[in-house]
């Protein structure tokens, strides 16, 4: 199988130009009471206030209006724990082509019901990875659809890299920016947006450390995908795309790995200073910064709150 081409700078550049007639311009916002406790200046892109709630919608629809008419006469599939379905299918509705979502067994039934509710027709499987892909296999072969793949593709990398693009111009003078990673679009596509709009600012990336399967990566020098993810973090789950994992190669970046009990706990915070429910998958990155106050302390800190589809019948703090 031939390697996905990488995106460059200027993909992200005319990504930014694509959607902006359909995505947000999301908020920065500050609360004084976390930049006391972790002893920097934190800067939080709020895309959990993006359309269908998370960055996911950046790439998901860069990805749809970059398709030829004839090509995107015939759909688009994808499989998703979530919020790369949802953004999928938002993006697709506004294009007015089919969306299929392969939907793994015990994804989040709030998620579920968004990417229904917004017109897609959901396929469900096994909660593997091969599950996944066989399935959008099949779904492929039975409708021509195109595959949108949530992030080794290379249209959505340079959507997610959008979101730290718009971040570094309501926020010159960034020393960091903390994004999780997982499958790694985000973290791609920020890398790649830093390294042509602001080379000196550092990227740190937060992962789970029951799913830290980057920061081994990273260490390894190839990919490590035999790691079982046991995590509160369901957008974290996926192991690091290969592309990705070239990428990130590719750009000085840090991993910083976080218990589940951090994440939680920074999760608290957010709703108490900022009023936002964030996903765990989002809170980690704020855990990441909490954990290691030396290393950020007197910096100004951008960070990217990913998603705040998190399901209030189900939070990690209640007992079920």
């Amino acid at each position: 199988m031939p390697a996905v081409p990488l995106p460059q700078f200027d993909d992200v550049l005319d990504a930014a130009a694509r959607i902006a007639p359909y995505a947000k311009v999301t908020p920065v916002l500050r609360a004084s009471a976390l930049d006391a406790r972790a002893g920097c200046q934190l800067l939080f892109k709020a895309e959990c206030l993006q359309r269908g709630g998370a960055f996911k919608f950046r790439g998901a629809c860069n990805a749809v209006f970059a398709l030829a008419d004839d090509e995107a006469a015939r759909g688009v599939v994808a499989h998703s724990s979530g919020n790369h379905g949802a953004a999928l299918a938002q993006a697709a509705r506004l294009r007015g082509i089919p969306c299929h979502v392969v939907v793994p067994d015990g994804a989040v039934g709030i998620k579920l019901a968004r990417i229904a509710s917004l017109g897609a027709v959901l396929h469900r499987c096994a909660a593997t990875i091969e599950a996944r892909e066989a399935m959008c296999a099949q779904v492929q072969a039975a409708t021509g659809a195109a595959l949108v793949h949530p992030y080794a593709d290379a249209r959505v990398m340079a959507g997610q890299g959008t979101a730290a693009l718009e971040l570094l111009g309501q926020a010159p003078d960034l020393d960091v920016v903390v994004v999780p990673v997982g499958g790694g679009g985000l973290a791609s596509g920020t890398a790649i947006a830093l390294a042509g709009l602001a080379p000196g600012v550092e990227l740190v990336l937060a992962e789970p450390a029951g799913a830290a399967d980057t920061l081994e990566s990273l260490r390894r020098g190839v990919r490590c995908t035999e790691l079982v993810p046991d995590t509160v973090c369901d957008g974290l789950r996926a192991v690091l795309g290969e592309p990705n994992f070239r990428i990130l190669q590719a750009h000085p970046v840090q991993v910083l790995a976080v218990e589940d009990a951090e994440t939680v706990a920074a999760m608290r915070m957010l709703l108490a200073a900022l009023k936002l429910l964030v996903e765990p998958s989002s809170a980690v990155a704020l855990a990441a910064v909490l954990a290691q106050p030396a290393r950020f302390a007197g910096r100004r800190v951008g960070i990217v709150l990913t998603g705040g589809n998190a399901d209030p019948d189900h939070l990690p703090w209640v007992a079920a």
